[in-house]
Formats: structure tokens, C-alpha cells, sequence
């Protein structure tokens, strides 16, 4: 390990001087070095995978994590290896996709990813989001600020995330939880129109679950060990299992939520088996910061996947 970190291998391209850095002192200690020493052995026991390397050095190694895609992509690969070889490092991470409202519930992930949507709380709950909007502008005493939530410029949006970032006044309590349930409640409803044959809904789980064209592998770790995975592709997928049902449902929960649950049957057993999972609908730059995200969730342990195949 000391002489890898030593040499710099030159078949490792696009990792900067920085990123050595870091590596270098995650190496020797602190709070990245479990995440290292973890991902020290998930390489090892890639290069001796049948699945894997068997065994032989690769040429070159591509590590993809820290660029953003040109466009559309499928697999969530952050490194690549020989040109060939797609992996994605997932270290205690739960998350599977995160995009705007309107492309996961009424797009349903395809087409053009980064297209900026609308205000999804505006779009499905307005008056809701709008009575939030009042009860928060009179709490914090800004009437200096639009009476309409639509009207708000970005450096209003800012004011309100720095003067909100505590928590919400009193009596805003309330007014979340009504937005929250309205929010989650109009999602699930757009995502089941959108999903209107069961073709959609075997799709929409493909694309939920990462699950594209190209053959890949996840490396990581999970809260019960390493995990090391090959992803299978929808022709793979078809050979193995067959979906019976792709339901969705409002969840009460904090903030606006949605479950999704896929009920799956082997081909081989007829053992059925259940992969679930949610999207939180939330701000992620603060309350009003910004138009809020949809953020998907696996709840289902990795391992349990249908498509999910051990590495061997």
C-alpha cells in the first residue's frame, strides 16, 4: 500500500495532486481512513474477481467521480477501468438518483436530465405552499418582502434561508405539515399517471434502481460489511425475474415523502421477492433556498436487489 501510494501509478489518470494528497493522509490515519482501508480491499478483491480483472494489472485506471457527465448517463460509473470495466463507489450511501420533481414523477427519468423544472411546491400544492409562505413572512416580520410566494427573487429566497435556518416559528408548524401531506399526496398522484402501463412502471424501476443498457459493477461498503456487487442489465434482468407490481403511495413522514415498492417474482423459484424505497421532496439549500428536489432512496439492503448479483 505505502510503495502504491509512493509511485503514484501513472495507469491512475485524472486524479490530481490534491486528490493524492488526500489519499496519502487517509492512508495514515484520521477519519477517512476507514473508507480507505475499505476501498483498498474492495480493489483487491476486484482484481481477483472472475467477474473482475482475474488476476491480471490493468492498463489504465479513469477515476470519473468528481466530473460531471456531458450527458445523458445511465450508469453512475466513477471509475473506469480499461476502457471497460464500469464502477461505482457507494460507501454508506442509500441514495440512488437525485433530480427535479418533474423529471423523476412526470418525466419518469427520461429524456434530458439537468432541465431545471417548476417550483414543484408550487406547481401541486399552491395554496398550501403559499399559506407556509404568508405565516413565515409574518412571523419573521418581513413585509418588505412580495405577497406572493411566486414573486420571490433569489436574494429574497436567500434572506428567508438564513432567517429560517433554525427551524420553523410556531406558526409555520403547521402550515409544513399541511404543505408536506399536499406535496407527497399530488406526487404519488402525477407519478401514477405518468407510469400508465406496465411497461412504465418495469422501466421506471430499471431506472430507479440504476439498472441501464451497460453491465456494471458497485464497490462499497453498507452497515453490515463490504459491498460488491454486479449490476445486471435489463435483457440480464428479464432472463432472472419477472415484475409483478410497481406501487406507490404518500408517506407521512416529516416532510414531503413518497414510497415506491416493486413486487418481483424469480423465474427459476417463483419465489417472490420485494425491493422498496422512498423520495424525499425537500429543499436541499435550505427552506426557500431554492426549488426543491426529489431525492431516491433505497430502503431495501443493497444485497437483496433483484439485478443486485454478489461478485464472484
Amino acid at each position: 500500500m505505502d510503495a502504491a501510494l509512493a509511485r503514484r501509478p501513472v495507469e491512475m489518470v485524472s486524479v490530481s495532486p490534491e486528490l493524492w494528497a488526500v489519499l496519502d493522509r487517509a492512508a495514515n490515519g484520521g477519519e477517512l481512513n476507514s473508507d480507505f482501508t475499505s476501498a483498498w480491499a474492495n480493489g483487491e478483491a476486484f482484481l481477483k474477481a472472475a467477474d473482475g480483472l482475474r488476476g491480471r494489472t490493468p492498463a489504465i485506471v479513469e477515476w470519473k467521480g468528481a466530473q460531471r457527465a456531458p450527458g445523458d448517463e445511465v450508469v453512475p460509473a466513477d471509475l473506469r477501468i480499461d476502457h471497460v470495466f464500469l464502477i461505482s463507489c457507494k460507501y454508506l450511501s442509500r441514495i440512488l438518483v437525485n433530480a427535479s420533481p418533474a423529471y423523476l414523477f412526470d418525466r419518469l427519468l427520461k429524456g434530458a436530465h439537468g432541465l431545471r423544472g417548476p417550483d414543484w411546491y408550487g406547481a401541486v400544492a399552491s395554496e398550501e405552499y403559499q399559506a407556509l409562505y404568508g405565516a413565515a413572512r409574518s412571523e419573521l416580520g418581513r413585509s418588505d418582502l412580495p405577497d406572493d410566494v411566486g414573486d420571490l427573487a433569489q436574494a429574497d429566497r436567500e434572506l428567508l434561508r438564513r432567517e429560517l435556518a433554525g427551524g420553523w416559528p410556531t406558526l409555520c408548524v403547521d402550515a409544513y405539515a399541511s404543505l408536506s401531506a399536499a406535496v407527497a399526496e399530488a406526487s404519488a398522484q402525477r407519478w401514477r399517471i405518468a407510469l400508465g402501463s406496465h411497461g412504465e412502471r418495469e422501466a421506471m424501476m430499471w431506472r430507479l434502481l440504476r439498472i441501464g443498457s451497460a453491465p456494471y459493477f458497485v464497490l462499497g461498503s453498507s452497515p453490515t460489511g463490504p459491498l460488491r456487487l454486479r449490476i445486471a442489465t435489463p435483457w440480464d434482468w428479464r432472463q432472472e425475474f419477472r415484475l409483478l407490481a410497481f406501487e406507490v403511495e404518500p408517506e407521512p413522514a416529516g416532510q414531503p415523502r413518497v414510497a415506491w415498492r416493486a413486487l418481483v417474482r424469480e423465474r427459476h423459484s417463483d419465489a417472490e421477492r420485494v425491493v422498496a424505497g422512498h423520495i424525499e421532496i425537500r429543499w436541499s439549500h435550505g427552506r426557500f433556498g431554492a426549488p426543491p428536489e426529489a431525492k431516491a432512496y433505497l430502503d431495501t439492503p443493497h444485497v437483496e436487489v433483484p439485478g443486485y448479483f454478489p461478485l464472484r
